[in-house]
């Protein structure tokens, strides 16, 4: 489903297994040891995936333990982004030397539960879901919003290396499968600009929702 959404030359590998057992590195293992069995999966599922994009593009597998936010720490030659909800794992990167940053998160087609759109939703962004959801009922647009803005996240932290609140972007879904994020703050200062926000693509299938941002290099 992610290559949907992700241009060249991006990689990526997916995977809808619930667990995927792998030789993890002492780091890795010991960052999960006191960890519960289900995030004890996902963390061996989702750095799966990564290990078969890092072969993609000629690499060797390395340690991926998180930074203090939760980030993956790629190789510097790349920049990357990883993925996990229910029935689902992805991970995609790309060259450093040709992509600037990217995002890219999945989550479950079902409405938030009660009281998170409140929290994540920018009042310019309600009418906007309404007239999604009249577009197609099929695709619960608060969610949707939710990864949307959680691709944005993705692709600002490496770029900053600090925190960026859900009300700081404000969002624009289309109906035809792509998104654009106005950053409400000031964006990051990269090869001499300073970048507005972001321009990302959705895609809805299979009781799923995936959102991509990929950030090319001039």
């Amino acid at each position: 489903m992610i290559e949907r959404i992700l241009p060249e030359p991006v990689v990526w590998a997916e995977s809808r297994a619930q667990r995927e057992q792998i030789d993890l590195f002492p780091e890795e293992a010991a960052h999960i040891s006191q960890s519960v069995p289900q995030r004890q999966d996902e963390f061996q599922a989702v750095r799966s995936c990564a290990r078969r994009a890092l072969a993609a593009l000629g690499l060797p597998p390395v340690p991926l333990v998180p930074g203090p936010r939760g980030e993956p720490r790629w190789p510097a030659t790349v920049v990357g982004s990883m993925t996990h909800c229910a029935g689902y794992r992805a991970a995609a990167l790309a060259p450093a030397a040709t992509v600037l940053t990217l995002g890219i998160d999945a989550e479950s087609n079902e409405p938030l539960p009660e009281g998170v759109l409140e929290a994540i939703a920018v009042p310019a962004e309600l009418p906007m879901l309404a007239a999604l959801r009249r577009a197609d009922p099929a695709v619960h647009g608060d969610r949707l919003l939710f990864s949307a803005k959680e691709s944005v996240y993705k692709a600002w932290f490496p770029l900053m290396g600090k925190m960026l609140d859900f009300s700081e972007a404000e969002l624009r879904l289309e109906a035809d499968g792509t998104f654009t994020a106005r950053l409400l703050v000031p964006g990051p200062v990269v090869e001499g600009r300073r970048l507005p926000g972001f321009e990302g693509r959705w895609v809805a299938e299979e009781g799923l929702v995936a959102t991509a941002i990929t950030v090319a290099r001039d």
